[in-house]
């Protein structure tokens, strides 16, 4: 049996690290860069919408390290006195056990909504001056793959599935190893989130980006990429701040098909390996649905 191809990428950090009453909050300076977004159909387990595959040219930004913890979201959304437009549960997650000797409060939040991750970013924003937000689909996945070139898709060329390379193992991600991606050996299955940090980083230093928790990204949902933005911004049909500012929808209207969607991405810890893939948009929920498979991460501009 061939070699698998699994590789553990140089960490490298660039980008600074300021303080929420005490808790730190790490921003990765992300290179410009242009890149090839969306999956091939030659890529197991890929979709119609992670096509067509097109480059997109981005622009600078950091990314939070890791997605956004238990006990950075305590920090923001207890602090009532900078509300924006809504009132914020200081510890949804459902997941609240110290993970072998380590905190709790070291995993990340969950049972966020997209609404609510907007909210956190504006009080976020308001407290330390610089401008916080979602990631759009496009920075997010550039931020996951780790490069800067784009690929010849006349000639065919493609890029691997993860950042790790073809496939991935239960050793370098939170995610359902016990159903393989290639022919690696089946691993354990996963019994819940882990604390951010656990598993090897990828080429900009970002934590957690294949598994752990799906990450919502500012967008509007599209079914595919036709037409889609080259620039590296959000995807956003009509007004972007009523879209950005608006009012928190019932969790109980989940299934609603009139209420928005945002994509989510990078799958999470009780999903299978292809549904933690670079290319994977993930539709199924409604922007007030909250869920503990559903988390985020940060994104701020260069000067901001």
């Amino acid at each position: 049996m061939p070699k698998l191809a699994i590789k553990r990428p140089k960490q490298t950090f660039r980008g600074y690290r300021e303080y929420i009453n005490g808790i730190p909050l790490e921003m990765v300076l992300i290179p410009d860069g242009t890149f090839t977004m969306g999956a091939p159909e030659s890529e197991e387990g890929s979709r119609d919408n992670e096509r067509p595959q097109h480059h997109v040219t981005i622009s600078s930004f950091l990314m939070g390290r890791y997605p956004i913890t238990q006990d950075q979201w305590n920090a923001i959304a207890s602090r009532s006195d900078l509300k924006v437009n809504q009132d914020l549960d200081p510890d949804p997650s459902y997941f609240k056990e110290p993970y072998q000797g380590i905190d709790r409060w070291q995993r990340p939040v969950e049972q966020v909504n997209w609404y609510e991750a907007v909210e956190f970013c504006h009080r976020l924003s308001k407290l330390t001056g610089k401008e916080y937000r979602l990631p759009s689909e496009a920075q997010w996945e550039y931020a996951c793959r780790g490069v800067t070139k784009p690929l010849n898709l006349e000639n065919g060329a493609s890029y691997p599935p993860f950042y790790f390379g073809e496939t991935i193992t239960g050793q370098l991600a939170n995610y359902d190893a016990s159903r393989p991606y290639r022919d690696e050996p089946p691993g354990e299955r996963s019994k819940g989130t882990t604390p951010v940090g656990q598993f090897p980083p990828n080429p900009f230093g970002l934590y957690d980006m294949h598994g752990n928790v799906w990450e919502w990204c500012l967008d509007d949902w599209h079914d595919n990429y036709e037409d889609a933005p080259t620039d590296g911004s959000a995807w956003i049909d009509g007004n972007e701040a009523e879209n950005v500012n608006g009012e928190n929808e019932s969790n109980s209207d989940k299934n609603d098909e009139n209420k928005p969607i945002s994509p989510l991405r990078g799958g999470s810890w009780i999903l299978n390996p292809v549904n933690c893939r670079s290319a994977i948009r993930f539709d199924d929920n409604r922007r007030g649905v909250r869920i503990f498979v559903n988390g985020f991460r940060i994104l701020t501009l260069p000067g901001h």
